[in-house]
């Protein structure tokens, strides 16, 4: 395989990812960010972000030499074959994404790039940002591609090495070949688009995955009022290989640093294009509602009555993080109904493995974070699993049991052990299933 030169501007999750990866197929890469102290603490092989794996990656390309840091894109790119864009393209207030970071590169390092270089976006960009940056580089002589992630915090290490497909696009046929070329060491099939179909496919799958999700969520609700059972209804679901397993868990509601924002720049995208899309619109607001659905269960089964039916109750919430193995607040729907239920007038006690307790800046008025998870239990009204983290199932239940006024749990993900909870003297309330109540009575 030919070792490429390459630069990667950004290094948030899919940047660091995507440079660290790189280096571990032989690559020479170096990574670049605005930050001084950040890079210096990648150069000594400092982590910020929890990710499994991608602390030894980082350290193993360090030590291979092929991986270094560098402050600002200009440093990055000189020497460059091919260059990553990988800053943020956050939601603006128009609902659509906001390529001012893109931009700025762009204009940052259009006079600096080699001859027959490609500049490719990997961040998640909308259609048409490839034309928009070829307009703008001015540049016939180096070549734009969009090769997007496919990328899951907690698991982006091993989806970056072992995907299900890589998508590389662009308008020019040299350009997607040499993207290509940067994968021949990963197993998997390497599709090749135009611009515009590979700038549409990240949008297009994980609008998909959203609906799916509120799907299942609107299951499960309609199964507890039913008196079904969502776990057997699912796996019934997922055993028809046209609707396949993964994605119908349900909880209380997807969230992190894609989904919603690009759910909403999908509506942006085909509003720019005349195409109304109800159906991606209908799961942005199942998710709302599925949010608040769970915060009145709660209320309902902990709560005192009235217009702040948990004023004055302490609720216990295990899990802040949008899921487990990361350590990202971003559109968390566990932060989320913490704040839904501080609305209701809980005090809120909540522990999470990836957040200390010193992290106050991103929780909402009335939530308090702890270090130890047995401190979420004493003298509440009832406890909340909101993230699925796994040693919360390990969790000594009895001792858990002790410390609550009330003994209910709601399991908003179906991840504790009922019979455990039960054993111990508490009752579980699942979501999309009937409860189980105490085994013995505490006394």
């Amino acid at each position: 395989m030919h070792r490429h030169n390459i630069a990667v501007i950004g290094t948030g999750y899919v940047g660091l990812t995507a440079g660290a990866c790189l280096a571990s197929l032989g690559h020479r890469v170096v990574c670049a960010d605005l930050d001084p102290e950040k890079v210096a603490e990648l150069n000594r092989g400092e982590v910020r972000i929890l990710e499994e794996g991608l602390p030894q990656l980082v350290r193993a390309g360090l030590d291979s030499g092929r991986l270094r840091f560098v402050v600002g894109a200009a440093e990055a790119v000189r020497g460059a074959r091919t260059v990553f864009v990988c800053v943020g393209t956050p939601t603006g207030a128009d609902g659509r994404a906001d390529l001012t970071a893109v931009d700025a590169v762009v204009e940052e390092i259009r006079g600096l790039l080699e001859p027959d270089s490609v500049l490719v976006t990997k961040s998640t960009v909308p259609v048409g940002t490839a034309a928009r940056i070829t307009a703008a580089l001015g540049r016939p002589d180096v070549g734009v591609a969009s090769n997007p992630e496919f990328l899951r915090e907690g698991t982006s290490v091993r989806d970056f090495l072992e995907p299900d497909r890589v998508v590389v696009g662009s308008d020019s046929p040299w350009a997607a070949a040499q993207v290509a070329e940067l994968y021949t060491a990963v197993d998997a099939p390497v599709m090749i688009a135009d611009a515009a179909s590979a700038e549409l496919v990240k949008y297009a799958a994980n609008c998909f995955l959203a609906v799916k999700l509120s799907y299942v969520n609107t299951i499960a609700e309609l199964c507890e009022q039913a008196g079904a059972d969502v776990g057997r209804v699912t796996a019934a679901l997922g055993a028809d290989h046209r609707i396949g397993s993964a994605f119908l868990k349900p909880g209380p509601g997807w969230g992190g640093s894609c989904l919603p924002k690009d759910t909403r720049a999908m509506l942006g995208t085909a509003e720019n294009y005349g195409v109304d899309f109800p159906l991606v619109r209908a799961a942005i607001g199942t998710n709302t509602h599925q949010r608040a659905r769970i915060a009145r269960k709660v209320a309902a089964l902990c709560g005192t009555g009235g217009t702040a039916p948990l004023d004055g109750v302490r609720i216990g919430l295990l899990g802040l993080t949008f899921k487990a193995g990361t350590d990202d607040l971003r559109d968390s729907p566990a932060l989320a109904l913490a704040a839904e239920l501080a609305a209701l007038g809980a005090e809120v006690i909540t522990h999470d493995p990836a957040v200390p307790s010193g992290r106050r800046a991103t929780l909402p008025a009335g939530v308090t974070v702890v270090d130890d998870p047995y401190d979420t239990a004493k003298g509440a009204g009832g406890l909340v699993l909101g993230t699925e983290w796994p040693h919360y199932r390990d969790l000594d239940w009895s001792r858990m049991a002790a410390g609550l006024d009330r003994p209910i749990v709601v399991d908003t993900r179906n991840h504790l052990d009922p019979a455990a909870l039960s054993g111990a003297g508490l009752a579980w309330h699942g979501t999309g299933v009937s409860p189980v109540e105490p085994a013995l009575t505490l006394t």
